[in-house]
């Protein structure tokens, strides 16, 4: 197994609020993680970095899982603690109050990959049947989407685009999303904050994933390209790739 993390400020914003990173547990299993804070007066970036340095130091110190319930339930016990600790901060630090972040995130095992997203940062899977995205954004204009009130190019330009329906650390408790899927040799993880799924199209991600270049230089064109249409939002990607025998190994 293969994995890379990038972020970048973008060209308009003053400072980056996205948090993310690739860690690995003593089997050499990797969790990838992607967060996108918000908050007035530079909260956003504390609690999307409470989110990754607390998951990925959980995971540092968690042995592996055989099966898909185990990581599930790990995943959503760690995200529940972690959760409760944003909050806790944000009500204790008058300047951090309201802050919260998006997340997503990939715990990559043997044959496997259970992730995990709350808002509207995302994970996309490229294998033998195509490129796709496979979680759901916890968004208004998803929603309307669903309801069938607005067509998704509509959404692509609706005033409230931005406006969340999940995020973590905003409450007390949280709800979240968590699925497992297959990974099989040369299967690829996509994880991005909106700062990438904004700018791109579906089409253009799946072109930079599946070319033959090396992880890092695909993060790098998947930003830049970003950054080409406007770089309006900080940009965060982080890339899993399976090798021989579908295990997540270095």
């Amino acid at each position: 197994m293969d994995a890379i993390f990038k972020t970048d400020q973008g060209k308009i914003r003053k400072l980056n609020e996205d948090s993310g990173g690739i860690f690995l547990n003593s089997a050499n299993h990797y969790l990838a993680i992607v967060a996108d804070g918000m908050g007035g007066h530079n909260a956003g970036e504390v609690a999307s970095q409470i989110a990754v340095s607390s998951l990925g130091e959980l995971w540092e110190n968690t042995k592996s899982f055989t099966s898909p319930e185990m990581a599930e339930q790990w995943i959503r016990t760690q995200v529940e603690y972690v959760n409760k600790k944003i909050f806790e901060h944000s009500q204790l630090h008058p300047e951090c109050e309201g802050m919260g972040t998006t997340l997503v995130a990939a715990l990559c095992l043997d044959g496997f990959a259970t992730i995990v997203n709350i808002g509207d940062s995302r994970c996309y899977l490229h294998n033998e049947n195509g490129f796709k995205q496979i979680t759901e954004d916890h968004s208004l204009v998803n929603e309307l989407v669903k309801a069938g009130e607005i067509s998704a190019e509509d959404a692509e330009f609706h005033p409230r685009k931005n406006m969340l329906l999940k995020a973590m650390g905003t409450e007390l408790e949280t709800d979240m999303d968590i699925l497992t899927v297959t990974l099989e040799e040369n299967d690829k993880l996509l994880l991005c904050s909106d700062g990438l799924s904004n700018k791109l199209s579906v089409a253009e991600m799946q072109e930079i994933i599946k070319d033959e270049i090396e992880l890092d230089q695909k993060a790098k064109k998947l930003i830049n390209l970003a950054n080409h249409y406007g770089g309006e939002d900080n940009i965060s990607v982080a890339i899993i790739a399976a090798q021989a025998e579908s295990r997540c190994k270095d």
